[in-house]
């Protein structure tokens, strides 16, 4: 899989976000594993089909997550994961998804469409494969909060 794959989704991530109350978003690490890795806490999956199929995740645990959620509201407290709290993380993914299609656009790869997010959570570490040979994994720091993206896209 070709690395630049990424950027879109970066650069998506980096417009998003301040959208939403986030105003620094940071990479920290990136990574080339294969399809198969671990999460403990919310996954968001986003399928990607067109010219480029795959699937785009976004991990956190949930003290993350539940941060996010309340900056989506607006700040209100989030101390539990009910409808409000998870409609507003998928809708984060989906938004961020969204938006990279159209940085994808801007370099010329057309034809993208992404599928509603699948909001998985756990409280055990769970084990997830992607239907791609390689991801690449980014850890981001979105104001002090941890989160991965798992790019599987060929």
């Amino acid at each position: 899989m070709d690395v630049n794959i990424i950027n879109p989704v970066l650069t998506a991530f980096k417009e998003i976000l301040p959208q939403i109350g986030i105003q620094n978003v940071e990479k920290t690490s990136l990574s080339l594993t294969g399809p198969l890795f671990s999460y403990k806490g919310i996954l968001l999956n986003i399928a990607v089909v067109g010219s480029i199929k795959g699937a785009i995740l976004i991990t956190m645990d949930k003290e993350s997550a539940k941060k996010v959620a309340a900056k989506m509201m607006m700040g209100m407290e989030v101390t539990e994961f009910n409808d409000l709290a998870l409609s507003a993380l998928s809708e984060m993914g989906n938004m961020v998804c969204a938006n990279a299609c159209t940085q994808f656009s801007k370099i010329d790869v057309e034809g993208l469409d992404i599928s509603p997010p699948t909001l998985l959570m756990s409280d055990t570490e769970c084990q997830v494969t992607l239907p791609v040979p390689k991801t690449i994994s980014i850890d981001l720091l979105c104001d002090n909060i941890p989160i991965k993206l798992h790019v599987g896209l060929m």
